[in-house]
């Protein structure tokens, strides 16, 4: 019966055509007023019409077609309503009977459509709407067994457009329901199903109902993720974090998923962790401090320096991300939950299996680790080291810096000086690897009293200088042992560290390891000649070389220096003195052993002060007393009682001389 119900409509349908086919073309022809379209839709029951779903567009154009120009009388027509001949109480009746045929629906809205074709370009599509609409067959790849007869929901972009057609979109309903669906995750917290497209900077992209959806790489997991390709064309399940409706972004994240269980397991950690427990876990991250280790839900932080017994720089030097160590709890705070973990404690300390033959003065080969400035360390196995403090390296008096000997990773051999086995500790030498250059029976001639040397000057200091002669053996020359005629104050005025310098030798104690050394005593003391030249009353000309409140230094002839007081700098014709002033100069005092001149300007002209600077002032009785007192310092033990009797002699009054006699 359907099958001749549907082959009686597609007849009527084709006489329909026919109908309008030639009215089109003879609008005049006799034979159309024959023919009455409306007549059959008379006949026809109100289900029928439905199940047919005639257009009446169809029968609009049909009655339209049919009409001849110039005979039909439209304002007839439209005085009479609908249809020509038709009373009210029939056009009420076709009214209803078209009313129940078409469903009502909006542009913007998501319906449900019901597949009544398709073929290789579009599928056809019922919405119980006046005509059907057609939608590219692409917009359903995620549907490959699509059938007639299927349900999908459709969204209604147009419900005509100018050529009359239904515009539906499966891509757009796809669109709204999404975000529709998104929108419920949010709100009540659901878990969904997304799949990852293709990763993206910083994160992944995952299609979540047909929306393209940002999951951040932090949220990936609770463990940092290095590789993100793994995740790609792979489903998963996630949770909607936030939504961005104006920049049509939505944030998930699949990290949330599990925090909640890590959390009760980290609690269960927690509640059960004890100091000197034995776990294993996984190391999620490493930093040049150390790394941190994932013991299932928790994380503790393994120190660098508790890694191994010995020396590393940096963790990966003997671990590795992703590897799965056993550690030890060394210490946690439950209020922090922080937890410290070890992993060198798990194996017995390197002294423990350190060889008993190991002793002071045994001799041990290692490696350098390290280098400060007071020394190396010396890793004789790892775990047990010993420190070569710098003034163990050479048996030179002058402390140098450790890199001039070694540098880390140089191969050493030295000497144990001592070792603590309860604290752990040694201490090494290198220069007891040779011999005491201070022992050797030649040093005695060597560096006897009056012999010359050269050397390199090591240091300086405000009182002095050290010189090297050779290896271990280093000798004092001091300030006032540089220059006969100049006054230094500063070795650095005379000499730079490094200069080589040539010195004679004025005393030598082996026993103390000291040599004072001099470099003036290479020459004779030409004092003794400038006590011939330089006499009291003499005139000589000289330069000023500075000035200071005191007075001024005076370069003389031969390079010799002296010392004229701001009294005596005084011009004839009053004007001021200047550095650099070329003056004549009469000797006031002149001391072979202080190596001083006193010189006056003022003499030269004045004949009073000429006539005062020929007078020699007698010593006076404070000074006397204190050159006593320095030959009682140079004297032996067997001058000093003849020397104090002396010294009260002096210091007694006048009036007691007699008795003391």
């Amino acid at each position: 019966m359907a099958k001749e119900k549907t082959k009686q409509t597609a007849a009527e349908q084709e006489e329909l055509k026919a109908v309008k086919k030639k009215a089109g073309e003879n609008p005049l022809a006799a034979d159309i007023d024959e023919v009455d379209p409306l007549a059959e839709v008379k006949a026809m029951s109100k289900e029928e019409i439905h199940s047919e779903a005639i257009p009446v567009t169809e029968l609009r154009k049909a009655v339209k077609a049919m009409a001849v120009p110039g005979d039909f009388d439209w304002d007839a027509y439209q005085r009479k309503g609908f249809g020509e001949g038709y009373s009210s109480s029939e056009r009420e009746k076709m009214e209803q009977l078209y009313s129940g045929t078409v469903t009502t629906v909006d542009s913007g809205e998501v319906v449900m459509g019901t597949v009544v074709g398709i073929n290789d370009r579009d599928v056809i599509l019922n919405i119980g709407f006046k005509s059907d609409g057609l939608v590219p067959f692409a917009e359903f790849k995620d549907q490959p067994e699509l059938k007639i007869g299927d349900q999908v929901e459709i969204f209604v972009e147009e419900r005509e457009n100018q050529m009359g057609q239904l515009i539906l979109s499966r891509r757009k309903a796809k669109l709204v329901k999404g975000w529709e669906r998104i929108q419920k995750a949010l709100d009540e917290d659901l878990v969904i199903e997304g799949f990852v497209k293709r990763r993206t900077k910083g994160g992944l992209i995952v299609d979540v109902y047909g929306i393209e959806a940002f999951l951040p790489g932090s949220q990936i997991d609770v463990k940092p993720i290095r590789d993100f390709d793994i995740y790609v064309n792979k489903s998963m399940e996630v949770k909607v974090v936030k939504i961005n409706y104006t920049n049509d972004n939505v944030v998930v994240s699949h990290k949330v998923l599990i925090e909640k269980d890590l959390e009760e397991q980290k609690v269960a950690i927690l509640s059960n962790l004890e100091k000197g427990q034995v776990l294993e876990g996984t190391i999620k991250n490493m930093t040049n401090f150390g790394v941190f280790i994932d013991l299932g839900g928790v994380d503790g932080l393994l120190h660098i320096t508790d890694i191994s017994w010995g020396r590393i720089n940096h963790p990966e030097e003997v671990l590795k991300l992703d590897q799965v160590v056993k550690v030890v709890v060394l210490d946690f705070d439950e209020d922090k939950k922080r937890i410290s973990l070890g992993m060198k404690q798990l194996t017995p300390h390197p002294w423990e299996s350190l060889p008993a033959e190991i002793q002071i003065g045994s001799k041990v080969k290692g490696k350098i680790v390290n280098v400060a400035d007071y020394g190396a360390f010396l890793e004789l196995q790892p775990g047990v080291e010993g420190l070569i403090h710098v003034s163990e390296m050479s048996w030179s008096q002058h402390l140098r810096n450790p890199q001039d000997f070694m540098k880390v990773g140089d191969e050493v051999e030295a000497v144990v000086l001592t070792i603590d086995r309860d604290e752990r500790k040694m201490s090494l030498g290198i220069k007891q690897l040779t011999e005491d250059p201070w022992t050797r029976q030649e040093v005695l001639t060597k560096y006897a009293v009056g012999t010359k040397h050269e050397g390199v000057v090591r240091n300086l200091t405000n009182f002095g200088l050290f010189i090297e002669l050779e290896e271990g053996i280093d000798g004092l020359v001091h300030v006032s042992d540089l220059s006969w005629t100049k006054k230094i104050k500063h070795p650095s005025e005379f000499v730079k560290v490094g200069e080589k310098m040539q010195v004679v030798v004025l005393e030598l104690d082996a026993a103390n390891r000291r040599l004072a050394l001099s470099h003036k005593h290479l020459e004779e003391n030409p004092w003794d000649t400038f006590e011939t030249i330089f006499t009291i009353g003499s005139n000589h000309r000289g330069t000023i070389i500075s000035k200071n409140d005191k007075g001024a230094v005076i370069e003389l002839p031969y390079g010799i220096e002296g010392f004229c007081s701001v009294k005596n700098l005084a011009k004839e014709d009053n004007s001021k003195t200047e550095a650099g002033d070329s003056l004549e100069f009469k000797v006031l005092e002149f001391s072979k052993d202080d190596r001083r001149i006193a010189l006056s300007h003022k003499a030269t002209y004045s004949a009073e002060e000429a006539a005062a600077a020929k007078k020699k002032p007698a010593p006076a009785k404070g000074k006397t007393i204190e050159k006593i007192n320095q030959e009682v310092e140079k004297s032996t033990l067997g001058d000093l009682e003849a020397l104090s009797a002396l010294k009260d002699k002096m210091n007694a009054p006048k009036g007691n001389e007699g008795s003391a006699e």
